[in-house]
């Protein structure tokens, strides 16, 4: 019973501050927004005529808070003897060593036994990143930066020079640029283009996917939360963390898909072959 009231008083805490919060972002309120005002960034932007600057700092908090949580595992893993001992109940090692675990089974199923370990890295820290930047739009003043098209099209860019990058590293620039044409000479007039017209596209429309999804999941948090402030958020609420999940869960499968065909080797003739 206590642990029942316990709830229902953070719930309907939280549903108070969320409708207040939402209520204020529609006047241009975040937290982040009075900070810079008070620390003279928001005049620094201004004057450098940029005028919407609230997800840059907001994905720069995201990212601070990724490092420190880095510098704390590391230093809780420094000693060998207490990084292979587990920790009892739910710990912050634990949990950092779950998500590990479930990060490094995705990219082996994409990627493959050998492959997938190789861009661990790569494929955790963008995972993360995207979860962190979707999740932080469900505390109340708080803009999540992926709901601004110029954060999510960053990522796409970031996603699009990863996977070019490996590619020509692994197989070589001229073979990678050659696999575009296709393994039949006489189709490359008209392969080749639409294949790079297709590969140009990926960026984007990870970039409209992200941002897409993003900005109808909390417009739809502060619409309901404005109708009905008492509950109904705490739901939505649970809604949009499914969402922030899912959504950071397919942007990284598709650049695990989209490394994948970078870096495999194939050769034209086999492929015609077969």
């Amino acid at each position: 019973m206590k642990k029942f009231f316990i709830i229902a008083s953070m719930s309907s805490m939280y549903s108070i501050l969320a409708s207040t919060a939402f209520a204020a972002e529609s006047e241009s309120f975040t937290w982040l927004s009075q900070v810079a005002k008070v620390t003279g960034i928001e005049e620094a932007f201004h004057q450098k005529q940029i005028h919407h600057f609230e997800h840059v700092l907001t994905f720069a908090l995201v990212g601070l808070l990724l490092v420190v949580a880095g510098i704390v595992y590391r230093k809780k893993t420094a000693n060998l003897e207490a990084a292979a001992v587990p920790e009892r109940g739910i710990t912050f090692k634990n949990i950092a060593e779950m998500y590990g675990s479930f990060i490094m089974t995705q990219c082996r199923a994409v990627l493959g036994e050998k492959e997938g370990p190789r861009f661990f890295s790569f494929v955790a820290t963008l995972f993360i990143l995207i979860f962190l930047s979707n999740a932080i739009g469900l505390i109340p003043g708080f803009l999540p930066p992926t709901e601004s098209i110029n954060t999510t099209l960053a990522l796409g860019v970031f996603s699009f020079l990863y996977f070019n990058i490996k590619g020509c590293k692994e197989v070589g620039t001229l073979n990678y640029i050659k696999h575009f044409a296709g393994p039949l000479w006489y189709m490359a007039i008209l392969i080749f283009p639409i294949e790079i017209i297709s590969v140009c596209i990926r960026p984007i429309s990870l970039a409209l996917r992200l941002y897409g999804n993003m900005y109808g999941d909390h417009t739809v948090l502060g619409t309901f939360s404005h109708l009905a402030p008492l509950g109904v958020p705490v739901v939505f609420m649970l809604l949009g963390l499914l969402v922030s999940f899912i959504q950071a869960y397919v942007f990284i499968m598709l650049s695990m898909v989209y490394v994948s065909l970078a870096i495999t080797h194939q050769d034209h003739g086999e492929v015609a072959h077969h």
